[in-house]
């Protein structure tokens, strides 16, 4: 049996997945059976990077996930609209789809998976998240026995590039940054992602995904890197830490362990030691770390974009859905023989309930006020005695404990202090700083950053 494809979008990630669906040759045997049917672009006299069969390509795109031949539609063309109107088009006409559209699905997933669960058809996004790396499937499917203790990643790679460049050269942020757009790792507008938008939504769609709960993404907590400077890089490096941007998803560790309606779901700068496994992690290259009961610690790395990395997934994941039909259709076939006299099952009566994607609650997101972490501040005041006391003393009168208070370099008159704090509420932390600037002689507190 062969199963005709609808690709929407024949862009980069578009062109990458026809590639492979049209050269099947030393791939997965099942390839063999995808038929490029239709594939929608805007205008057909743009050139192309692929040789596509005659009169596959056309601009009508609703007739495309209207088409009663297509078993499977790829969205892959990015944006808002019209690109969720023709996913849930798609699934009103009991299409399966695949997409690696994350602002869709991290603005509208909740509506997406229950229209496509009340009609019985699949939405896989394995590429919405870290490319090419395996991040959704396993949270899903190999890792779903396990309680999801945290989600913490380095899930945008233009900002990881930036940040991997201004470490190893001491660079500032605004030069790497143009070097970045020239090379092709920023876009002109890179406001996606140094302002954490891209992780923002990366995040959301893991959080949901992990503890089956809807996500609003306008509760995430969200910073970007344009505040970091080679200063704070430079320090961070001499006391032991790598600056990475993470997002990060857990429960709340105040509840109870078992709960999984109330997160911290957050994207923000954060000092990560060298030894942990996200430290090493540099250029463009995503990586996510998974803790899990009983599993304890997974990591998983690669390539977080491009074509190659992002169409594997994509078509890995239309694989994954030929393959569950392909089966239905055979279960079905048998039940008729075993029973003839029976109305016949369809093949998306009884969905595969590890594809399928389901939201169980809603989850409240914890205010940043109640995060408890440690912070990293830089202090800068005229160098006299007593200075580094006067610190100490401002943040106990708060209960914020100190892991370490050093001076760490002297410009001029200008002594810079560094702090490293325990645990601490974030509430606590900020309500000490507000006191330490306003106290005799602190100057300012130019930068603070949390720990992991």
């Amino acid at each position: 049996m062969a199963f005709k494809i609808g690709l929407l979008g024949l862009g980069t990630v578009g062109t990458g997945t026809a590639k492979i669906l049209l050269d099947p040759q030393g791939r997965h045997p099942l390839l063999q059976e995808l038929k490029l049917h239709r594939v929608g672009v805007n205008s057909l006299d743009k050139p192309r990077e692929v040789q596509l069969p005659a009169g596959v390509l056309q601009t009508d795109l609703t007739e495309i996930v209207t088409d009663p031949d297509i078993e499977i539609v790829v969205e892959l063309l990015g944006g808002l609209e019209p690109a969720r109107s023709l996913i849930l088009k798609a699934i009103e006409h009991r299409k399966h789809v695949v997409t690696a559209n994350k602002a869709v699905i991290s603005r509208y997933g909740n509506e997406i998976f229950q229209a496509a669960n009340e009609a019985g058809v699949y939405v896989l996004l394995e590429a919405a998240v870290a490319g090419g790396i395996p991040a959704i499937a396993p949270l899903t499917q190999s890792l779903v026995v396990n309680r999801i203790q945290s989600i913490t990643g380095i899930v945008n790679g233009t900002t990881n590039y930036i940040l991997s460049r201004m470490q190893t050269e001491g660079a500032g942020f605004e030069g790497v940054l143009a070097q970045a757009q020239a090379l092709g790792y920023a876009e002109a507008d890179p406001t996606a992602d140094v302002d954490g938008y891209d992780a923002a939504d990366k995040i959301a769609i893991l959080a949901s995904l992990a503890y089956s709960g809807e996500i609003d993404l306008e509760a995430v907590h969200r910073e970007g890197i344009r505040q970091i400077n080679a200063t704070d890089i430079s320090y961070a490096d001499r006391l032991g830490f790598a600056v990475k941007l993470l997002a990060i998803a857990k429960p709340d560790p105040t509840q109870d362990t078992y709960q999984r309606d109330r997160l911290q779901v957050r994207v923000h700068p954060t000092l990560v030691p060298k030894d942990h496994p996200l430290a090493s992690v540099n250029g463009v290259n995503n990586a996510i770390v998974v803790e899990g009961d009983p599993l304890g610690q997974v990591v998983f790395s690669g390539p977080g974009a491009g074509a190659g990395a992002t169409a594997s997934a994509v078509t890995a994941d239309i694989l994954n859905i030929a393959a569950t039909l392909k089966v239905e259709e055979l279960e079905a076939q048998t039940l008729s023989q075993q029973f003839p006299d029976q109305q016949p099952r369809t093949k998306v009566d009884v969905p595969h309930p590890l594809l399928s994607c389901q939201h169980q609650h809603a989850c409240q997101i914890v205010p940043m006020e109640d995060l408890v972490t440690r912070f990293y501040a830089r202090v800068l005041s005229p160098d006299r005695p007593g200075v580094i006391g006067k610190v100490g003393t401002c943040f106990g009168k708060f209960g914020v404990s100190l892991e370490s208070v050093v001076q760490i370099d002297r410009k001029g008159e200008i002594a810079e202090i560094v702090v490293i704090t325990h645990d601490v509420r974030e509430g606590d932390f900020r309500q000490a700083l507000a006191e330490l600037v306003e106290t005799d002689p602190i100057d300012s507190i130019p930068s603070v950053l949390r720990v992991l």
